[in-house]
Formats: C-alpha cells, sequence, structure tokens
C-alpha cells in the first residue's frame, strides 16, 4: 500500500485565494506576533446566510435562518443576523449577551441547550427570546419565573426523534402530550409556539419526514388552543470541503500507511457531500411526505420553518494559519512543527482531524523547481498527541521556519471547540479581512452608525 495519500484539496472562495497571496497575511501575522491566528471573511457568511433565506422564499415557505452560534465565536457574524429572516441560536448567557451586545433583537434569538441555567432563562424570558424547552421540570420553570417576571414565555416543545429513543434531549411522546396538556394549564405563563428537533447525520430525508409529523402536532395543540406556527428542524446542514471525486478516491484508497505512527482516524467528517448548503434546505422542503412535498404541508397549516445552521453558515467564511517552529525527518516523511497546538484545529476533540490539505505560503513564494515535501503536521507542545495532521500530505517544498502553513476553510468549529491555553500559550485571535483591510475580532465593536 501507498505510504503517500492521494490529495485532497480544499474548495476555497475567491476571497480566501486571494488574501492568501497578497501581503495582508504577513501583515496579520506581524502584528499579532506571529500566531498561529485565524482570518475571517463576514461577506462569505452574509452570502451564505442570503442563500438559506432565498432557498426558503423560493419555495414560498415561511422562515427564520438562525445561526447556530456555537460553530464560531466570532463577533463579526453577528451583524448580519440583524437582516430579515435571520437570527441567532444561542445556548448560554454569554452567547445571549454577546449577541445582544451586537444588535440582535431578543425576539430574533432562539434559545436551546438542555436544563437551562436559572440566570439563562431570567434574561430569555427578559428579552423575548423562543425557548426550546426540553422537559417537563424545565416547562415548570419557565413558567414559574415568567409568572414571576409578568411575561409570556414564548416556546418550542422539543420533540424527541422515533430514531433515537434513548437521547437524553427532548420528551418522548407521552410526555410531549402531557407537556402540551399542562402549557394549557399554565395559561398566560406560556404560550406553545410550537416543536423542535435536532437530529444525527447529513440526510435530509429524515428531517423532512420528522417536520410532516410535526406539522401534525401542531395542528393538534391549535384545537386545544395553543398558537402552534413554527417548528424548528435544528442544524445539521451539510457542508462540502472537498470535491466528490478526491473523496472518493481517499476513501477507497485509505490505510493506515498514509498517516504517521499508522493513526488512521476510525471515524471522520464526511467532507464531500451532496446536497450541502442551501441546496438541502431546499431538497428538505421539496421533499414529499405521503405524495406531498413538505413546503405545500407548511404553507397549507400557516407554519414558519426554523432552521438552525452552524457549520453551514461559516463554510468557505475563514482559514487558519500557523507559522513552521521546524521541521524534521521522521522515517519515510517529515514532521514540521509549527507554533500553537493541534487543539486549535479542533477536530482532535474527538479523535479525528481536519482532513483538506494544509497549503504552504513563503514569504517570496515557492522556489520554482523545489522538490515536494511529504509530512505529518505537528504542534508545539510537549505531548505525543499534539498533531494537527496526522496523515502524511504532500507540499510543494519543504517547511522552514518563516513559513506559514494555512489550514482552508476552518470557521466550522475548527477554530473554536477545542482551544487550549496549554504551556500557557495565548489562544489564536481572529483577524476580520475586507476589501479595504482587516483589523482584530472585537466583542462588541463600536462603530459609526451611517
Amino acid at each position: 500500500m501507498s505510504a503517500l495519500s492521494p490529495p485532497l484539496p480544499a474548495r476555497e472562495r475567491p476571497w480566501a485565494l486571494k488574501l492568501r497571496e497578497s501581503a495582508m497575511l504577513w501583515e496579520i501575522g506581524r502584528a499579532v506576533g506571529g500566531g498561529p491566528f485565524h482570518v475571517i471573511h463576514p461577506p462569505t457568511f452574509a452570502e451564505n446566510l442570503r442563500g438559506f433565506v432565498d432557498a426558503l422564499a423560493a419555495e414560498n415557505v415561511r422562515g427564520t435562518v438562525y445561526y447556530g452560534k456555537k460553530a464560531n465565536k466570532a463577533a463579526a457574524w453577528l451583524r448580519e443576523c440583524t437582516a430579515p429572516g435571520t437570527g441567532v441560536d444561542v445556548a448560554s448567557v454569554p452567547e445571549l449577551v454577546h449577541a445582544l451586545g451586537n444588535g440582535v433583537r431578543g425576539d430574533a434569538i432562539g434559545v436551546t441547550g438542555a436544563a437551562k441555567s436559572e440566570g439563562l432563562l431570567w434574561l430569555s424570558l427578559r428579552h423575548q427570546c423562543l425557548l426550546a424547552v426540553d422537559a417537563a421540570d424545565e416547562l415548570e420553570r419557565v413558567a414559574s419565573l415568567a409568572a414571576e417576571l409578568g411575561v409570556t414565555a414564548e416556546i418550542l416543545l422539543r420533540v424527541r426523534p422515533p430514531a433515537a429513543p434513548s437521547s437524553r434531549f427532548g420528551f418522548a411522546p407521552g410526555e410531549l402530550a402531557a407537556a402540551v396538556r399542562r402549557c394549557v394549564e399554565l395559561g398566560a405563563a406560556v404560550s406553545l409556539r410550537g416543536f423542535s428537533f435536532h437530529l444525527d447525520g447529513y440526510d435530509p430525508v429524515p428531517r423532512a419526514e420528522l417536520a410532516a409529523h410535526l406539522v401534525e402536532l401542531c395542528q393538534d395543540a391549535r384545537a386545544l388552543g395553543h398558537p402552534a406556527s413554527k417548528i424548528s428542524v435544528g442544524g445539521g446542514i451539510a457542508v462540502s470541503y472537498v470535491d466528490k471525486e478526491d473523496w472518493a478516491r481517499f476513501e477507497a484508497g485509505r490505510n493506515d500507511g498514509w498517516f504517521h505512527s499508522g493513526r488512521n482516524p476510525a471515524r471522520t467528517y464526511p467532507y464531500h457531500q451532496e446536497p450541502a448548503g442551501a441546496a438541502m434546505v431546499t431538497a428538505i422542503v421539496r421533499h414529499e411526505v405521503g405524495g406531498v412535498p413538505l413546503a405545500k404541508r407548511l404553507r397549507d397549516a400557516g407554519i414558519e420553518l426554523l432552521l438552525e445552521p452552524g457549520r453551514a453558515l461559516v463554510d468557505g467564511a475563514g482559514f487558519s494559519v500557523f507559522p513552521v517552529q521546524g521541521c524534521k525527518a521522521s522515517g519515510e516523511h517529515l514532521v514540521t512543527t509549527v507554533a500553537g497546538l493541534s487543539m486549535s484545529l479542533s477536530e482532535q476533540w474527538k479523535g479525528s482531524e481536519f482532513l483538506p490539505d494544509p497549503i504552504l505560503v513563503r514569504p517570496g513564494g515557492i522556489a520554482p523547481d523545489e522538490p515536494t515535501a511529504r509530512t505529518a503536521v505537528a504542534g508545539s507542545s510537549c505531548m505525543e498527541y499534539d498533531v494537527l495532521t496526522w496523515r502524511t500530505v504532500e507540499l510543494a517544498g519543504r517547511p522552514a521556519v518563516g513559513d506559514l502553513l494555512v489550514y482552508p476553510n476552518t470557521a466550522g468549529y475548527q477554530m473554536d471547540k477545542n482551544e487550549s491555553g496549554f504551556h500557557q500559550l495565548p489562544l489564536p485571535p481572529k483577524a476580520v479581512a475586507g476589501d479595504d483591510g482587516w483589523h482584530l475580532d472585537t466583542d462588541f465593536p463600536i462603530q459609526e452608525i451611517r
């Protein structure tokens, strides 16, 4: 078996290609003390967001696209979520405060997560956020606090998917029916606006079929006097990082010999998927359940469809940069050590790795006819397992101190989910890139209002 895997070049947006070849990359590096650092591009996020909103409008489906904030903590995305038909999905007090502080109105914020803290419930109710209630005891807490505050809690009841009967999230069928009845008894303290669910995987069909069931639940709830006009299908909207042919070639030949120390991860993200992004939203609403497209069921019942994508909205909207600190031989390949830690490229948190190829960038470009180099890529800590790329990838030359390794399309979970200050190393900053320059992402940007 070959010790060199086939290339897995990432799909990249034009802005990223242009910036990588410009002086701006080096300017950012000097300003932040070398790196590592992340670069993000809010216009690409806005483009993705508009694509989702337009996909619903094209099928004449009323809806709201909530950005799943957990995918990336940057503030720069949030001001894009003030446009009509958009909002933010949060699950903690800091996330909610961050969204409010960047101009997102409370009634455009969905609050999810199980067994929410008292502080999160209080702040959500004060700002009239839409609360996804996960359990009977939480329903009682929400109603009690709403009555105390003199407000009405706008809620969805989270449904436990039939395919995951042992899930720790959501109401089982009998519990759900009891909760719907209980909402009647709670009177003005709660307003049952509808139902929600979350599914593992990236298949549009089960999402459409469960959504059709939730339409029926809304109609049943209306018979009891509830408004019930919203359903949320959660997130899990697919992203394609690489081309179909490249991913198929990789999966067909994959073996331990392609990886440093034979570390072939048992499970990885499916780096090519179809349909993905807004096309997957279209596939969901066009899917026929009982011979009727979901979009028609929603229109006929007067129900709004809520989406909570995270990764899919930041697709193509950021990359990560690691300065090279050294390079050495290791058997038949090299190991390149970069500044920073593998935890700043967070796929390692689940025993996997980020598979799209990193790109070698040099201050003066790659020298003509320079030989390629096969290398794994490691972080600079003292831990054997601090490795960003176990797969031995082929670069356009042998990395050297002063070079950069750019990991493309990392804005979705890679930048934030597992970051660590181990060795007292600072977390990589985020540089917000635009056509007229760049600035560091700040939690609550103050800009001139025009």
